[in-house]
């Protein structure tokens, strides 16, 4: 910024920096995501947001929308654009029964309204009626914080962290957010923005009391359509010309659907395939059937479904029922030519018939939901039809395209790893594959949410292998970035489904990889429960390579709770297992699990030496992780020995590799030691900055080790 620039702000003659100069005054601060929100706004209260973090994460709109007048004119109550108009947070909640049309009036008034929301719209699905996968309020922060900019590195692990950075970013900001299919109020209440020009919409079939007492939340009840807005949208749909021609059939058919929208909609759609079919012939064919869907609640929209159904060609109606088998929340049509024994080209047209008629809906790109009272319609569908092993057949097909696409993006994402020996492939199944690094890593973005409701439910149907092996593969994707809540949660179903059937290779392998996780969350006394489990069925297996990994792992864990003696003995143990069977990378891992316990007990040359070794191994491999974590130990050996200017430099070397691979938890681990060994040659500046850093990776990620940083801060820096 030139002198002039500042002299001439200074004195008055221009009121304001530049947008562009304010952004990049905050970028060369290397602010937080959180901080750069509030500088930026301090300088300029109505200055936008940049590019990269104004989402715009609407879907489309219901066409043909009609009616709902006074509810739209509630919801346009919420757009004062002048800020002295505005509510602090406006919040409105949209209940009604299934179908009723709740997330189309939010979204048609939300895309209505968009332009007074000019730094952008959130949206996500709570899936709050989805009894297998409510989602939770963590997760969906997450995904507000990535649209609003925050790297995944940095996102933190806990609920309070994400609410209160998800507050920090959405502070005087003008957005709207859309809550779509809540479950209740405490599902709700973290989602929320805590001060600002914010306009929350939320949809739920709970009428979300609490939220109306506690939040001042605007409530709107949606019944269904009245007769003249129902004709409204079959006109819509179908041309007012040809209901105009036969009324008395158009009102039978709006009564046998109830006049429920998402009922409407599936008939209108069936009519209009057929322009020259008379609709006093639809109206006849429209007729309760007593036998269809019990668990449903209203006979004429079972009705509605059963007609639809009906219609369909005989390859869409089997991919409809097969489709009732899914985990869900989404599917490809991979997945769903894998449900049927098809190729994807095969089943392409069956989507496109149930999408036209709307039993199935497109919500992104390639990816295909259901509604969940068509969900439900369907998976009753397969249960009445009594094909028992028709059913099993397409889990299995499913199942296997999972675990058979998976298993080698999973070896891309991590090839240093040890492997397992997954299921036999089903022959000629159809198959997803990733060609490098980056496509496994989309693959693996795109399908966690299946594939972790996949886990469940092969535990719960009968493929408890694949409900191991699954899980397995998870981990490659889950470490990385920190998902230990998710990865025990798999690693817990993977478990208990191996144990059901006394399946030793996997209960070693959940044993082994949800003490990982368990190690992680702090919890050590579990997992070294978990580590000894998994070490004897790794002995009965007579499986040394799970043996290694399961010692390797236990050193650690004996020097987290003050045993580095023990730990040392069996990092040792897996270093000579490791040897005996050629596995090279586990060889330099355990080299430097061995130095660094070497280091630990005060055996600073040995350390040094076994260090070194690791590291030459290593760089021959290209093992950057493992190159990372051999500096950290060389590092930390070097600061025993009171030689800290090497130790920092080795530190320095560890972080930026930690950082390169986004393994956001070793990076703080060795930014503290690093602020140590900078303390210990006086440069506290240098100290400052570097348990700083330290403290906000570990502010992110939730770990209770943050409170140590702090304390360390406060010392080195007294107020």
């Amino acid at each position: 910024m030139a002198v002039r620039s500042i002299r001439d702000v200074e004195s008055g003659r221009v009121a304001r920096p530049r947008a562009s100069t304010v952004r990049l005054l905050a970028e060369a601060f290397n602010l937080s995501a959180a901080d750069r929100v509030h500088f930026i706004h301090a300088a300029d209260p109505d200055l936008a947001a940049p590019e990269g973090e104004r989402p715009q994460q609407l879907p489309l709109a219901v066409p043909g929308f009609v009616g709902r007048c006074a509810e739209l004119e509630t919801l346009d109550s919420g757009r004062h654009p002048e800020p002295a108009k505005r509510p602090a947070v406006a919040i409105f909640t949209i209940s009604g029964m299934a179908g009723v049309g709740k997330t189309a009036l939010a979204l048609h008034w939300a895309h209505r309204a968009a332009g007074s929301f000019p730094e952008g719209q959130l949206y996500v699905n709570l899936r709050g009626y989805d009894e297998a996968d409510v989602v939770d309020p963590n997760d969906a922060l997450r995904g507000f914080l990535e649209a609003l900019g925050v790297p995944a590195t940095g996102i933190p692990a806990g609920l309070e962290a994400r609410v209160g950075l998800h507050r920090s970013l959405l502070a005087e900001r003008r957005m709207l957010l859309v809550l779509d299919n809540a479950r209740d109020s405490a599902q709700v209440r973290p989602l929320l923005p805590g001060a600002g020009g914010c306009v929350v919409v939320v949809t739920s079939r709970d009428e979300l009391s609490g939220l109306i007492a506690a939040e001042g939340a605007h409530p709107i009840r949606l019944n269904v359509l009245t007769g003249t807005e129902s004709m409204s949208l079959l006109a819509s749909r179908l041309g007012a010309g040809r209901l105009a021609a036969e009324p008395a059939a158009a009102a039978d058919i709006i009564d046998s659907t109830g006049r429920l929208p998402l009922a409407l909609s599936i008939v209108a759609a069936r009519m209009a395939l057929h322009p020259g079919f008379p609709l006093d012939a639809f109206a006849a064919s429209l007729r309760p059937d007593e036998a269809m869907l019990d668990a449903l609640a209203d006979g004429d929209v079972r009705a509605v479904f059963s007609w639809s159904y009906l219609a369909l060609s005989r390859p869409a109606a089997r991919l409809f029922r097969l489709l009732g088998l899914h985990p869900g929340p989404d599917l490809t049509a991979e997945a769903a030519a894998a449900l049927t024994g098809q190729t994807p080209a095969s089943v392409a047209s069956s989507l496109r018939e149930l999408t036209r008629l709307h039993l199935l809906a497109e919500h992104l790109p390639g990816r295909y939901a259901f509604h969940d009272l068509l969900r439900a319609y369907a998976a009753e569908l397969t249960r009445s039809a009594g094909k028992a092993d028709e059913s099993r057949q397409a889990r299995h097909r499913l199942f296997d395209y999972y675990l058979h696409s998976s298993y080698p993006a999973a070896v891309l994402l991590q090839p240093q790893w040890p492997t397992i020996d997954p299921v036999p492939a089903v022959p000629s199944n159809v198959r997803s594959v990733s060609k490098d690094h980056d496509a496994a890593l989309g693959w693996f973005a795109a399908e966690h949410q299946v594939l972790l409701r996949a886990v469940r439910q092969a535990a719960e149907t009968g493929f408890e292998a694949y409900a191991w092996q699954l899980a397995w593969a998870l981990t490659t994707f889950f470490a990385p970035r920190g998902l230990w809540q998710e990865q025990r949660a798999a690693q817990q179903v993977a478990l208990a489904a191996a144990e059901r059937v006394d399946d030793l290779a996997g209960q070693a392998v959940a044993n082994r990889l949800l003490s990982r996780a368990q190690t992680r969350l702090g919890d050590l006394d579990a997992a070294e429960k978990r580590l000894l489990c998994a070490l004897e069925l790794h002995r009965r297996l007579d499986d040394p390579t799970g043996q290694a990994l399961t010692l390797h792992n236990h050193a650690e864990v004996c020097y987290m709770r003050g045993r580095p003696e023990e730990g040392l003995r069996h990092g040792q143990e897996a270093l000579r297992l490791y040897r005996s069977v050629g596995n090279r990378a586990g060889e330099a891992r355990a080299l430097n699990a061995v130095g660094w316990l070497y280091a630990a007990t005060g055996d600073y040359p040995r350390a040094i030496e076994s260090c070194t070794e690791a590291l030459a191994q290593q760089r021959a491999s290209g093992d950057h992780n493992g190159q990372a974590a051999t500096l950290d130990s060389l590092g930390f050996a070097h600061a025993r020995l009171g030689e800290h200017d090497r130790a920092a430099g080795c530190y320095e070397e560890a972080i930026a590799l930690f950082r390169e691979s986004a393994d956001r938890y070793h990076e703080a681990e060795t930014l503290q030691r690093l602020g140590e060994a900078r303390e210990a040659t006086g440069d506290v500046p240098g100290a400052v900055d570097a348990w700083r850093r330290a403290a906000q990776i570990l502010d992110d990620l939730g770990d209770p080790a943050a409170e140590d940083a702090h304390r360390t801060l406060s010392r080195l820096s007294p107020p």
